[in-house]
């Protein structure tokens, strides 16, 4: 009986303390640059002409940016704090809203790929086709879900593990006792 009893000890405190929080969580961005609001992010330049643009889904900070114009996706990307480890870095999405001049919308889509936009042999230059400038009303996307790491199994592996050893624990001691 002390073995089940030193077992239900030794798995009850795995799994409480394998329920930390970990640094992916994210708490909110410190004000910079104008920040006025949570969502919405300020690197405008006095100087020039800006534009509003949106960055949606896993990145450290989503949300409405205003930014001067002819900024390109590698500059968003990095005013958003860069991706998170979450985020499917093979297909990004560049939503852009179009309008004629009769008022149809023809929106358009632009996938792209993360290792093409920061590790490619044109990285920088103003050919670089692969980094197209922003233009006002633009939304990129970042498309991902949670994952789960060793840590995050382990933890859910030892709580179903400790309440089953505790349920076992409970039915011996009824049937004992009876």
């Amino acid at each position: 009986m002390r073995f089940f009893q030193s077992l239900l000890l030794i798995f009850t405190f795995l799994a409480v303390n394998s329920y930390a929080q970990n640094d992916r969580e994210q708490v909110g961005r410190p004000d910079i640059l104008g920040n006025t609001t949570g969502g919405f992010y300020n690197y405008s330049d006095p100087n020039k002409v800006n534009i509003e643009v949106s960055v949606w889904g896993y990145v450290k900070y989503s949300g409405k940016y205003l930014i001067p114009e002819g900024s390109t996706i590698q500059d968003l990307i990095s005013y958003a704090g860069g991706p998170t480890i979450d985020a499917e870095l093979k297909d990004i999405r560049l939503f852009r809203p179009k309008n004629d001049s009769l008022g149809i919308t023809k929106d358009q889509i632009i996938k792209l790929d993360y290792d093409d936009l920061f590790w490619n042999e044109n990285l920088g230059s103003s050919t670089n086709k692969n980094n197209p400038i922003l233009s006002p009303g633009d939304v990129l996307v970042f498309p991902g879900e949670p994952k789960l790491f060793f840590a995050d199994k382990l933890s859910l592996y030892l709580a179903v593990g400790s309440t089953l050893i505790s349920l076992a624990i409970l039915i011996l001691n009824i049937s004992r006792n009876n």
